[in-house]
């Protein structure tokens, strides 16, 4: 049998709040409990010689997010940039009164793209959009804010030229095949096991349209 020469070794960074953390430093390989496992575990039968590193960090908003973006991202030198992030920007605004205007949730996480475009031109960058699951009325009502968050991810993604994972449609063809908001995300925000799962399968689904040497899910 002739061995096929192993493709060159990739290392895919993931930053972002608790969603991406998903209690990592409980786990020992760092990975967590939620989608970037389930990530980590693809690639592991299906890429092996792969690196995925989760530098997610619970409470965490685009402005903590610009603040360690170099020791938590670029300085790990990544072949493939995944961030999620912004529901902190708008939930917290809620529940402890830390606003963040659009304006400044604008010019964050524009800089962590300008990093990314002059450090590392031509990298992949995918951006995860954050997303509430109406458990109550109070979720209910973020979505106003929440909107212009999301919002203002699309088109920076558009200028940037980075793939967007769009969490708003998974919701809706979660609901389509009769999922809940609580079967969705129980608290309204932080996925279960099954919200994880999709933000999985949505995630490669979009990187199957940018590289496509990787196994796509079945």
């Amino acid at each position: 049998m002739t061995m096929m020469s192993a493709p060159a070794p990739r290392t895919f960074v993931f930053i972002g709040d608790s969603i991406t953390d998903c209690s990592r430093t409980e786990d020992p390989e760092g990975l967590g409990f939620g989608y970037v496992r389930l990530l980590a575990e693809h690639f592991a039968a299906h890429e092996p010689t792969a690196t995925v590193i989760n530098r997610g960090i619970s409470g965490n908003k685009v402005l903590d997010l610009r603040e360690r973006f170099d020791a938590d991202c670029l300085d790990l030198r990544p072949d493939v940039v995944t961030i999620y992030v912004g529901v902190n920007d708008v939930w917290h605004g809620f529940t402890r009164g830390e606003h963040v205007s659009d304006e400044d949730f604008e010019a964050d996480y524009r800089f962590l793209l300008d990093q990314l475009s002059a450090s590392r031109p031509g990298l992949p960058v995918l951006l995860v959009l954050p997303f509430v699951a109406d458990v109550d009325e109070e979720k209910a009502g973020y979505h106003g804010e929440l909107d212009r968050k999301i919002a203002i991810i699309r088109a920076l993604g558009k200028e940037f030229g980075a793939a967007i994972v769009d969490l708003e449609a998974v919701l809706e063809d979660a609901w389509a095949v009769g999922h809940t908001p609580a079967s969705i995300a129980q608290d309204g925000v932080h996925p279960t096991i099954a919200g994880h799962r999709l933000v999985a399968d949505a995630w490669l689904d979009v990187f199957g349209t940018l590289d496509h040497t990787v196994a796509r899910r079945s």
